[in-house]
């Protein structure tokens, strides 16, 4: 067993990606009835080697009514962190859900943000529990009996 400290430091926090689109425009903006906004989150996690992990939160965020789409917005917000001294065991759950929880509120932001600029009133994304996801994640790997779990594919 090691004796060394554990280190967790953030490097960069960035955008990866954004993407803003309005199919329908300019005559979406004259729509009265308000659109159904269906909200999508995935997390990646990729191994850059020397104790630094690239972990991104994607949100996608669709808002249409019927079939007619008022806009599509996605965002990547990625960070570099350094990660050291952590028992193999724990780096998982740290990528999986600390990772995220530290990137949400940025990706929240960016996402409300282009809503906004598209002209249409922001979206605020509710928090999310990505230790509840992550749980999820690894009692359906256990159910479909794959044991090896790799960070959020």
């Amino acid at each position: 067993m090691s004796d060394q400290q554990a280190v967790f430091t953030i490097e960069k926090i960035y955008i990866r990606d954004l993407s803003v689109e309005v199919p329908n425009a300019p005559q979406i903006y004259l729509e009265r009835e308000a659109p159904a906004i269906a909200v999508q989150i995935q997390t990646t996690a990729t191994d850059m080697g020397e104790g630094l992990f690239d972990v991104a939160v994607t949100v996608t965020v669709t808002a249409k009514k019927d079939e007619k789409v008022f806009f599509l917005v996605e965002a990547a917000q990625a960070g570099i962190f350094l990660i050291k001294n952590v028992p193999a065991e724990d780096m998982e759950p740290v990528l999986a859900v600390g990772c995220p929880n530290i990137l949400f509120p940025y990706v929240r932001e960016t996402i409300s943000d282009a809503v906004n600029r598209a002209g249409f009133p922001p979206v605020l994304l509710a928090p999310v529990n990505f230790e509840a996801l992550y749980q999820q994640r690894a009692a359906e790997q256990a159910a479909t009996g794959n044991g090896a779990t790799t960070p959020l594919q």
